[in-house]
């Protein structure tokens, strides 16, 4: 660690729970980013700030005039650029010793077997039933622990979901694949600005302290947020026995 290391991650290494060995262990980290929106912008910003060594941001889409009412990593002069690139863009303006990789495709199967195995942890912040599924499993058959959020109107939850403790559920245990699940975007329903804000804070700080090796991880808590009155609830989530992806783990 160089001296200008010692003096940007000072604050860091000031904790007891991370000091130099846990900050040396953020800076080897590899960290999987699907998504850089609402939830991946705060996360991708604070790993970068962090100084966690390699972050790989996964996103097909561009930004748009209307994603900057909530997605702080983008800015109306990159309207119109991909937002993994963008994303890699901010990341770089504050800490450019992180190695930031931009991927402008969608997260499919495939492209997932190939990410998840290298990451040391995932952090899903996309806006998809379809892809949280293929993340999950993905994350169950490589066993790497996953952060998972989600926001949509004043509603925000995060878990974490990790296949390398036997009795840690996975997503597909808590949101089963085969439920009729009724897909709602922020385009149709809106969104709580700070709310992403909030819940991929969150998912930063979950991420960073299991690769830091600090602190103890959510893992099998559910937390749910109502902004309305800023009010939490959280639910123990158990593995399930007969969960299609994870049962044969």
């Amino acid at each position: 660690m160089t001296d200008d290391d010692l003096l940007r991650y000072s604050r860091h290494i000031l904790l007891d729970e991370i000091g130099v060995e846990g900050q040396e262990r953020i800076s080897r980290s590899h960290a999987l980013v699907i998504g850089a929106g609402g939830l991946g912008s705060p996360v991708a910003l604070y790993l970068g700030t962090a100084g966690v060594g390699t972050i790989t941001l996964v996103d097909h889409d561009a930004v748009d005039l209307t994603n900057l009412q909530r997605q702080i990593a983008h800015t109306l002069a990159r309207v119109g650029e991909p937002k993994a690139n963008s994303a890699r863009e901010a990341v770089a303006a504050i800490n450019p010793n992180v190695q930031v990789r931009a991927l402008v495709q969608r997260a499919d199967a495939a492209l997932l077997d190939e990410l998840v195995p290298r990451a040391d942890v995932v952090i899903d912040c996309c806006d998809n039933f379809a892809t949280r599924h293929l993340v999950n499993a993905a994350c169950v058959r490589h066993r790497r622990p996953l952060v998972s959020g989600a926001a949509i109107r004043f509603d925000g939850q995060i878990c974490v979901f990790d296949p390398r403790d036997d009795a840690s559920a996975c997503y597909a245990c808590v949101f089963p694949p085969t439920d009729d699940f009724e897909e709602t975007r922020c385009a149709v329903m809106g969104v709580f600005a700070p709310l992403v804000g909030i819940v991929g804070t969150m998912q930063a700080a979950e991420a960073l302290k299991i690769v830091a090796g600090a602190g103890t991880p959510m893992t099998g808590r559910l937390q749910m947020l109502d902004a309305r009155g800023m009010e939490w609830t959280e639910v123990r989530v158990a593995r399930d026995a007969g969960c299609p992806v994870c049962s044969r783990r």
